[in-house]
């Protein structure tokens, strides 16, 4: 009887020490993080955030959530041109923010013009990253004369000024494209105008690290047991130079939008039927000591509250990532 007590009693001792804790999940595992903790305990960082992500979800609703199309031509009405913002007297619903000489609404196409300058400042960022992490880590892995090539090249762009090699890029790849494929590639065209001059710094930035990481011994071992190259840039090197790429990338995302702007503003960017951010405030300036002042003050707010909230975001990341300030 006694044995037959103490079996089920080591069944009921054996069967938790045997059950394997659950994994956290992997969102559990980012609010666990202390990346989390100091997003969340920074104010500013959640506040450009939520800013961001504002602007983000309505540019990309626009078609939901405002009144008219400004790029269909046919749902403009010239009777409704230069409507003031609707807290002034003359106002009229829905033109909240008023409209501008051809009728269209102020608040519709500041919402197109920032899907516009957001997809545009992404993709430039995303181009330039990819490839200055593959000059970059070829750079620093191989040495000699590519290191020697690449650099060289990179010194050459960077002695000319930013906004002067976007102009001339895009200006060339403008005139020597046929004239239905000018305002089709426009968007195309802008962002490896952007892109160019901004690989550079991904690539001196990871040439660096790859040069560090790749005197190191698990390097090293990888070589003596014939790993492939590539391998060893992608899986072993790449990984520990994303925390500067990182903070880099975000910060030059800003400047991307502020670069699309200028170039738009200056009248290589986007074509007046596709306004994106700089090519309302180019539109607007013309029509600012008339009275229409709303046409460029709303647009121009609207790109100092993206610039503003990504670098707030670049900034906190930046501290956030830092093993000094821990």
């Amino acid at each position: 009887m006694a044995e037959a007590e103490e079996q089920p009693m080591e069944k009921t001792l054996s069967a938790p020490a045997m059950a394997e804790p659950a994994r956290p999940s992997r969102l559990a595992r980012i609010r666990q993080s202390d990346l989390w903790y100091s997003f969340r305990s920074h104010r500013s960082a959640v506040i450009a955030a939520a800013l961001l992500a504002l602007i983000v979800v309505t540019a990309f609703l626009a078609p939901l959530i405002t009144p008219q199309n400004p790029y269909d031509l046919a749902s403009l009405e010239l009777w409704n041109a230069e409507i003031p913002p609707i807290w002034n007297a003359e106002g009229q619903w829905p033109f909240i923010l008023g409209t501008d000489t051809q009728g269209r609404d102020i608040l519709s196409a500041i919402l197109y013009g920032s899907r516009i300058s957001l997809i545009i400042g992404f993709a430039s960022v995303v181009l330039a990253l990819i490839v200055g992490l593959a000059l970059g880590l070829i750079a620093g892995f191989f040495g000699g004369w590519a290191d020697n090539v690449i650099m060289r090249f990179g010194d050459v762009l960077l002695s000319m000024p930013f906004i002067l090699i976007a102009i001339l890029i895009s200006a060339i790849a403008t005139a020597s494209l046929p004239t239905g494929l000018k305002d089709i590639l426009a968007a195309p065209i802008l962002i490896v105008a952007i892109a160019v001059p901004s690989w550079v710094q991904y690539a001196r930035t990871v040439r660096a690290s790859a040069m560090v990481e790749s005197r190191k011994e698990y390097v090293q071992a990888a070589r003596l047991i014939r790993v492939k190259a590539w391998r060893i840039m992608l899986h072993h090197i790449l990984p520990n130079c994303m925390t500067p790429i990182m903070v880099a990338a975000t910060l030059n995302f800003g400047l991307a939008i502020l670069s699309e702007a200028t170039l738009s503003f200056l009248g290589v960017g986007m074509p007046p039927d596709q306004p994106s951010l700089g090519t309302l405030i180019r539109i607007g300036n013309q029509y600012l000591f008339s009275g229409l002042w709303w046409i460029v003050v709303f647009p121009s707010i609207q790109l100092c509250l993206i610039v503003l909230s990504v670098n707030m975001i670049g900034d906190w990341l930046r501290d956030a990532l830092n093993p000094k300030l821990r």
